[in-house]
């Protein structure tokens, strides 16, 4: 056995290294295992590096309206490989800096491959050769999740691609099909697109971004078409094969069945959690289709082991994970923490619109039986996004009529991923509309509009 740790923490995406920070700043002595990069796929083909692409798509998108801006743009080429490059160097600088997290906060990094021999002894394959087996009174299974599959479909990397495939991929595909209208699939369908290529997106539900609000999914599903970006919903995938030079895929309606075309598919229909090979069975940790179950405080069935993150299935999200983590820290340490409300975590999605959402529908709150009213202001009636030139969308906020509690927020728009969280902090303190909209807001801002939204949920909108 090695030396003894109070904590060994299994995976080091968004949720493991925030926890071993969260865990070292109390005091405890931290081990973080990781088989392949600090950052997991958030950082290194995930949140982080979409975001740079989809930063070159944004500028693009501009350049392209060059004489609505006063100016002319001529022989415009864009380099697709280029921004690929760019998005790897801002990944490498983020993962270079939690490298540098973990020195200052001295966690041990041990490079490896984890599984847990018993509830206090965690036995690593080094990834340069040998083993340890470490001594820890607690373990944080934060190894996170991989893409979920399509029975009988293989993902060969090459023509048909996941979204770890599809971030490294320096040669823009001329055609594309994407499985899969939610947030994963819309940003690269908007990426791809934004760089000239033809991009159909398929879904089985009857919306893009299906588990939006529906005025949402709407306002996106309108934006899209315009850029004629086709988009097939209420549509399943029957069968996918590959060709010399692409893929064809099979898919079905309530009108029939029809033959897609292109260079490559993308599938993004979820994720799957990562919990297979970890000795999870052996030692007794309750799961549920692979789900690790959990309680609030993020604890298994097993005394001393939590899981964190896309393992346990709550929601897959980075800021999630990293939530959890520092929960997961705290309760191990025995100081003060919280309870998590997932239903009232926020939920981005950076394509053009951006969708930035939290807590239920307006259809949700009224299965549910509450009495609502709802404050819905348009981007068009803000003097920021006119000037911006970047007006398409709206703010909603839906509201409970008898107690004033704000039971979601729904915008899609410019930069709505950042202004969400005024949101989500009035509803976690208990604000109501009406202080939202008492709050004087600096004019003109965008985040207007959620005043605006706040006003109108009483019918005492100004500028509409």
């Amino acid at each position: 056995m090695d030396q003894a740790y109070d904590v060994t923490i299994i995976g080091a995406g968004p949720g493991g290294y925030v926890a071993a920070i969260r865990a070292a700043q109390l005091g405890l002595k931290v081990a973080l295992v990781e088989k392949e990069h600090l950052g997991g796929v958030c950082l290194n083909w995930g949140c982080i590096p979409t975001k740079a692409l989809l930063r070159n798509a944004e500028v693009i998108s501009l350049l392209e309206r060059g004489k609505e801006f006063g100016f002319t743009v001529t022989g415009l080429e864009v380099d697709f490989g280029a921004a690929v490059d760019r998005s790897r160097k801002v990944s490498a600088r983020l993962v270079k800096g939690i490298g540098a997290l973990m020195r200052k906060n001295e966690v041990e990094v041990i490079e490896g491959t984890a599984v847990l021999r018993s509830p206090n002894a965690v036995q690593v394959t080094l990834n340069d050769g040998g083993t340890r087996t470490l001594e820890t009174r607690n373990v944080v299974i934060a190894t996170g999740g991989q893409a979920r599959a399509i029975p009988g479909i293989e993902i060969d990397g090459e023509r048909v691609l996941t979204y770890r495939e599809a971030i490294v991929l320096r040669e823009l595909p001329a055609s594309a099909i994407v499985v899969g209208a939610g947030p994963i699939g819309m940003e690269f369908a908007h990426i791809w697109r934004s760089y000239g290529a033809e991009v159909t997106v398929v879904e089985m539900l009857p919306h893009a971004l299906p588990l939006e609000d529906e005025e949402i999914s709407n306002e996106v599903e309108r934006a899209f078409k315009r850029r004629k970006v086709r988009l097939l919903t209420s549509t399943r995938v029957q069968g996918l094969e590959t060709t010399a030079d692409g893929v064809r895929v099979s898919v079905a309606d309530e009108e029939g069945e029809q033959v897609l075309e292109a260079e490559r598919a993308l599938v993004a229909i979820g994720v799957r959690p990562n919990s297979e090979n970890l000795g999870l069975e052996q030692i007794g940790v309750q799961m549920e289709r692979g789900n690790i179950l959990v309680d609030a405080s993020l604890r298994t069935n097993m005394p001393g082991i939590y899981a964190i993150g896309d393992v346990t299935g709550k929601l897959a999200l980075a800021h999630v994970a990293s939530a959890q983590g520092i929960v997961a820290a705290e309760t191990i340490a025995g100081v003060e923490t919280i309870e998590l409300d997932y239903e009232a975590m926020p939920r981005c999605t950076y394509c053009h619109p951006q969708v930035a959402s939290f807590g239920i529908t307006e259809a949700q709150a009224t299965q549910r039986g509450y009495e609502i009213k709802v404050g819905k202001f348009p981007f068009l009636a803000s003097g920021k996004a006119l000037g911006l030139g970047d007006y398409s969308g709206f703010v909603k906020i839906v509201a409970d009529a008898v107690s004033g509690e704000i039971l979601g927020g729904h915008l899609v728009g410019p930069e709505v991923t950042e202004l969400l969280p005024e949101l989500v902090l009035a509803r976690d303190w208990e604000l109501t509309p009406e202080e939202i909209a008492r709050t004087v807001h600096a004019h003109p801002t965008l985040s207007e509009a959620l005043m605006e939204a706040a006003h109108e949920v009483f019918g005492e909108a100004i500028h509409i």
